[in-house]
């Protein structure tokens, strides 16, 4: 079991920055691939970035390529999602999750994770 506690979301302007963590506890973290994801009120949750264990591999949403940096501490188990250039359609619920079963990739696809953190609230004001 993994337990996973998402920190950094709040409110601020297009065009501004937030670093979100996500810290680990549990089973080693380091034995699994992370992913962020996101959900908007009225929209299903998608897919916005993933990490794989070792972190050698990245992937991220088109979406968000160029703005959003993924990266990951297995020594003390968080990870975290570096958020810039932020708009108005950043605005959601954003999730870390991690996936026991990848050890050199990392999923894009939400049902592939299997441990889920509750999620905190990022707003963007245009």
């Amino acid at each position: 079991q993994v337990q996973l506690v998402e920190s950094g979301g709040g409110l601020v302007q297009a065009g501004g920055s937030l670093r979100l963590s996500c810290a680990a506890s549990g089973r080693t973290f380091s034995s699994y691939a992370m992913g962020w994801f996101r959900q908007a009120p009225g929209k299903e949750r998608e897919f916005v970035a993933a990490i794989s264990w070792s972190g050698g591999r990245t992937y991220y949403a088109d979406s968000v390529k160029g703005r959003f940096i993924i990266a990951r501490d297995n020594a003390k188990d968080t990870g975290d999602l570096q958020m810039n250039s932020l708009k108005p359609e950043d605005t959601a619920v954003y999730y870390c999750a991690a996936d026991p079963r990848r050890y050199t990739t990392a999923s894009v696809y939400d049902h592939e994770y299997d441990y889920w953190g509750r999620g905190t609230q990022v707003t963007v004001s245009s």
